[in-house]
C-alpha cells in the first residue's frame, strides 16, 4: 500500500485543478451533487485498478457517475443496516421504560442500551474494514451484487487485514481533510470534500489490487 500516493496523486495530473474544480461545482447541486461526486470517487478506484496513468477522472459521464453514486449508497446502506437498527432500539426502549415508572426496568434498559452501544462501536470498526473491500469489488466489476457477496468480501479482508487497517486510517485522515474546508466559512468544503473522496477512491483501488484480485470486468469509460 502506498498511503502517501493516495494523497499526492491528484497533483500529478496536469488537469487536476479543472477536475477538482468541476467536482466542487457539482457539489453545489442539491442532493444529486454529492451522489455524483461519490460515484466519481468510485471511478477513481476503477482507474487505479486498471493502472491508468492519471486516476483522477474527467467529467464526461455525469449520468454514469450518478448511477455509481446511487449504487454506492445502496452498498453502504446494506452494510450499515445493523447499526441503524440497533441504534433505533434505545430511542424506543428508554421512553417505554420511563412511561412504566419502574426503576428496575429503567436500569435494565440503560444497561442494555450501553451494551448495544458497545456492539455498535465494534461493528462500526468492522464495517470500516469491510466496506472499502466491497467498494473495491464494485469498482472493479461494476456489479452491485458482487459487492454484497459478504463471504467473498470478508475473505478479501482476511487475506490482507493490515491493508484494510491502513485503508481505514487513510480514510480517517481524508475525512479530516474533507472537514477542514469548513474553516473557510464553509466554502473550502467544496474543494476539500472532492479531494477527500478522490483519496478514498485511490485507497479502495490499491486495496483491491493488494488482495490479489485478478478479475476486472468493468469496461473502460470513455476518456
Amino acid at each position: 500500500m502506498q498511503i502517501g500516493k493516495a494523497f499526492s496523486y491528484p497533483f500529478d495530473d496536469p488537469d487536476w485543478m479543472k477536475k477538482i474544480g468541476i467536482a466542487a461545482a457539482v457539489m453545489l447541486i442539491p442532493i444529486v451533487g454529492g451522489i455524483v461526486v461519490a460515484g466519481w470517487g468510485v471511478e477513481v478506484a476503477r482507474r487505479v485498478i486498471h493502472r491508468e496513468q492519471y486516476p483522477l477522472p474527467e467529467w464526461n459521464d455525469f449520468m454514469g457517475y450518478l448511477v455509481k453514486g446511487l449504487k454506492m449508497m445502496v452498498i453502504t446502506l446494506v452494510y450499515m443496516l445493523p447499526i441503524i437498527l440497533v441504534s433505533i432500539c434505545p430511542s424506543v426502549l428508554i421512553p417505554f421504560a420511563s412511561d412504566q415508572g419502574e426503576d428496575t426496568i429503567m436500569t435494565i434498559v440503560t444497561i442494555v442500551s450501553a451494551c448495544l452501544s458497545c456492539l455498535v462501536l465494534i461493528y462500526a470498526l468492522l464495517v470500516g474494514l469491510v466496506l472499502p473491500a466491497a467498494m473495491g469489488k464494485f469498482a472493479a466489476t461494476d456489479d452491485l451484487k458482487a459487492a454484497l457477496r459478504f463471504g467473498q468480501i470478508i475473505s478479501m479482508v482476511r487475506t490482507k487485514p493490515m491493508v484494510f487497517v491502513m485503508v481505514l486510517l487513510g480514510g480517517f485522515l481524508s475525512s479530516l481533510i474533507g472537514s477542514a474546508g469548513s474553516i473557510a466559512c464553509g466554502i473550502g468544503v467544496l474543494f476539500t470534500v472532492p479531494y477527500s473522496i478522490a483519496i478514498n477512491g485511490h485507497l479502495w483501488g490499491q486495496a483491491y489490487l493488494e488482495t490479489g484480485q485478478d478479475q476486472v470486468y468493468a469496461p473502460t469509460m470513455q476518456m
